[in-house]
Parts: C-alpha cells; sequence; structure tokens
C-alpha cells in the first residue's frame, strides 16, 4: 500500500461519509478490477489484497465520481446510501 492517507484506517473499506453519501467497499465482492481507482482516484486505491479501500482525499471527487466509480464496478461491491440511510446503487 502506499503512503496515502486512509479515510478510516481501522476499516479501510468504509463505511465512510462523505458530504451527503455514505458508502463502504464491501470485500466479499470486490475483485479488484480498479474500475473504481480509474473513475474516482481520490477516493479508492487498492490495499494489498486488491480490495478497494477508501482514501482521505474523497472529498476531492464530486459525488458523481464517487456514484460513476460504484456503477463502473462490475460486481457491485460498492454500495452507496444518502445521510438518511437510503439506498442510491445498487
Amino acid at each position: 500500500m502506499s503512503d496515502q492517507k486512509l479515510k478510516d484506517p481501522v476499516n479501510p473499506s468504509g463505511p465512510v461519509i462523505v458530504r451527503n453519501l455514505k458508502f463502504h467497499v464491501d470485500r466479499d465482492l470486490c475483485i479488484g478490477a480498479a474500475t473504481c481507482v480509474a473513475i474516482a482516484p481520490n477516493t479508492f486505491i487498492m490495499d494489498s489484497e486488491a480490495k478497494a479501500i477508501i482514501l482521505d482525499t474523497a472529498e476531492s471527487d464530486p459525488d458523481e465520481s464517487i456514484i460513476d466509480a460504484a456503477r463502473g464496478c462490475p460486481t457491485a461491491a460498492i454500495i452507496i446510501e444518502d445521510t438518511a440511510g437510503n439506498q442510491i446503487f445498487p
């Protein structure tokens, strides 16, 4: 893993809250395709197990990029809710 800081070092795959989005990566579903890293590079990075984890710089990516990253995931491993708990994706 790089020296980049994680949003939540204790729970690197989340859940985290960024603005009005609460999201996490389901590590059982994540296959390491890294589509999320390509779409939202300030939000996601792959760990040593090839699982997506969430960076402290996630606020640098717009909400739409984070949602697009979830949509781009081939296994729908990124689960997004609004802060009221309503599921946005998948």
